[in-house]
């Protein structure tokens, strides 16, 4: 490495790159904006911790603050796609009753509720980890601002869903909640 690379974007927190991968991948089959033929879960999942370590090993600041973006457009999209639809996501099961299928709301109604928990998780991962930027020398804390908002607005909007949904599906606050 050179002397002129700047790391210190990396040591920020390791969140990131620990729980964005499994979410992003979530919230790209949710979005159908995987490849095609959509392999598993499991496959997507791992293609995206591939990627995220290749943007931690041999990436720059710029390529991952792209990287969060794209995930940030990810994140909205759900938000924006359950707000239209006034918090029921049925585009998680685009097939869900057309075949007489009993059970297909059901499974709607749990890819709906996986997608929001996904969400979720890489938007406070994310707006996390912009707040932080704050910290660091350099215009990436500028150049997040629009990115923290769409994320706030999008938080706002996941949380109201998940809670005319049921219970949310954050982690418990430990306050017995």
């Amino acid at each position: 490495m050179s002397g002129r690379r700047h790391l210190d974007w990396l040591g920020l927190t390791p969140e990131p790159e620990r729980e964005l991968p499994a979410a992003v991948a979530a919230l790209r089959a949710s979005l159908g904006t995987a490849p095609h033929p959509p392999p598993g879960r499991a496959e997507l999942a791992a293609a995206e911790r591939r990627r995220v370590e290749h943007l931690v090993l041999r990436g720059s600041r710029h390529s991952w603050l792209r990287y969060l973006a794209e995930a940030t457009a990810l994140v909205t999209a759900v938000a924006l796609r359950l707000d239209e639809q006034g918090g029921k996501d049925r585009h998680a099961d685009r097939n869900a009753g057309r075949n007489g299928d009993r059970n297909a709301d059901t499974r709607a109604d749990v890819d709906a509720d996986a997608s929001t928990a996904a969400a979720l998780l890489a938007a406070e991962v994310i707006l996390d980890h912009h707040r932080m930027l704050i910290g660091l020398p350099g215009a990436g804390y500028g150049r997040t601002a629009g990115d923290r908002a769409a994320l706030e607005s999008a938080l706002r909007l996941l949380r109201t869903r998940s809670r005319t949904a049921g219970p949310a599906p954050t982690a418990p606050t430990g306050d017995g909640r």
